[in-house]
């Protein structure tokens, strides 16, 4: 889909409004006032991934969301629903929890006077409740003040806008793509992070395409080069700020994953980012090639093989022809949440402000994967942040992809550049994710 179309005029109280779908303003990416709209408008009226249902999985476990200059605790409740509460002591403001955990004997505390609350955010006790005035103990002035929040995924997402939309209506139509590809059955691999000098759209803008292989990560292309396909994938800009690419078909019904590179191919995958193909995967494929006859395509033969084994583990693995076609492709969900599904795997990536910064952002990348029946991962843990150039942490696929945004980052401020130009298709996800936030910030 192609976005050239000029914006409505509503935007045009918008700083460095989006015109058209061809170019993006530079200062969309570093200017302190554009940053400054994006934390009053943006993010407290988006509904945004807060964290995976694995981090929170029995009552009184809690995670904190930063976004910005706000901090959300997501708590987990006795009858297994979800609160989020916005972070902060009723009495002076303290900020309640840190990070992740459990919260002891079901309460949360406040570490300055020791005032605290129950898991519904109830207030439970004052400490010299007798110094107050009646009118300041109110309880419910005192129960924690709740944001919106709801599931969907394996994951919970929070809304501080009362007047939200329901979840389910702003996912669509990426929610259901990936519904039919069996989200819900993905649990976490392993989950880290890194620190990006750039902004954290420009962040996501490197996985909003895939014609970004032949020259960024060109071990992929097989020795193609730059004969390698630019149209191999079909990209599609939804409503709500969402896109999609995926294989582009063939006419002979194949996809551009097919054909006699294909095990080399997914052993560059695993060895690169160990994500979309995990070891089993390619041990599955290895054991299939010596089977493989005379004219029968080893591709298809080992995709076959990989769909057998999934079976008899009891892995949910979805094979209807839309499920199969976002393998290898990507679903983004606006305004900061991505999956890349592959076989019975799946990349995910999320992209945050960092610092108060507009050229910084945090990065969290996770590998996640569908288990065998029976099989339930322990409580989803970050592993670390770690250096954009740690070799051992960090794949080869996603340390050239990092290398690009500090540098891109970097490139904005040349006095011989004043906007991003857009190929019409490929790149009409980044413009569509862009006109998207226009409407936000329009209010």
């Amino acid at each position: 889909m192609a976005l050239t179309e000029e914006r409505p005029s509503k935007t045009g109280s918008v700083p460095f409004a989006m015109r058209d779908g061809l170019h993006i303003p530079r200062e969309r990416y570093y200017d302190r006032d554009f940053f400054e709209l994006e934390k009053e408008q943006l993010w407290p009226r988006v509904w945004q991934m807060a964290c995976r249902l694995e981090e929170i999985p029995q009552p009184g476990d809690f995670v904190e969301y930063e976004i910005c200059d706000q901090s959300i605790l997501v708590v987990r409740q006795r009858d297994m629903s979800i609160k989020a509460f916005y972070n902060a002591c009723r009495h002076r403001a303290t900020e309640l929890c840190k990070g992740s955990g459990r919260l002891p004997g079901g309460q949360i505390a406040c570490p300055f006077h020791g005032w605290r609350w129950n898991l519904d955010g109830s207030n439970s006790y004052v400490y010299g409740d007798w110094d107050f005035d009646p009118e300041l103990l109110n309880p419910e002035d005192l129960r924690l003040v709740e944001c919106k929040v709801d599931t969907w995924g394996a994951c919970a997402f929070i809304n501080m806008d009362p007047q939200a939309r329901p979840l389910r209506e702003a996912l669509s139509p990426g929610a259901e793509l990936l519904e039919g590809y069996g989200v819900e059955d993905l649990r976490v691999y392993w989950w880290k992070e890194a620190i990006v000098g750039c902004n954290w759209k420009l962040a996501q803008e490197a996985f909003q395409e895939a014609w970004h292989v032949m020259a960024t990560h060109p071990q992929l292309t097989m020795g193609a080069g730059e004969d390698y396909p630019s149209d191999g994938a079909e990209v599609t800009a939804f409503p709500n700020g969402h896109s999609r690419f995926q294989a582009r078909i063939d006419e002979s019904g194949g996809g551009i994953m097919t054909g006699e590179g294909f095990l080399e191919s997914m052993r560059l995958l695993w060895e690169g980012q160990d994500a979309m193909i995990l070891e089993r995967d390619l041990r599955i494929f290895e054991g299939v090639r010596s089977r493989v006859g005379p004219g029968e395509d080893y591709a298809n033969a080992a995709i076959a093989a990989l769909i057998d084994y999934d079976a008899g583990a009891g892995i949910p693995l979805r094979t209807t022809p839309e499920a199969m076609r976002l393998w290898g492709g990507e679903v983004y969900l606006f305004p900061n949440f991505f999956f890349l599904p592959m076989y019975s795997n799946s990349l995910s990536y999320r992209a945050r402000p960092y610092n108060d910064d507009p050229e910084m952002c945090r990065f969290e990348v996770w590998s996640l994967t569908m288990p065998s029946a029976g099989e339930e991962p322990g409580r989803a843990e970050l592993k670390g942040r770690f250096a954009l150039d740690d070799a051992d942490n960090w794949g080869l696929i996603p340390r050239q992809d990092f290398s690009n945004m500090e540098r891109q980052q970097r490139g904005l401020h040349s006095r011989s550049f004043r906007q991003n130009r857009l190929a019409s298709r490929s790149e009409a996800a980044i413009s569509n994710m862009h006109m998207e936030v226009d409407k936000y910030l329009a209010g």
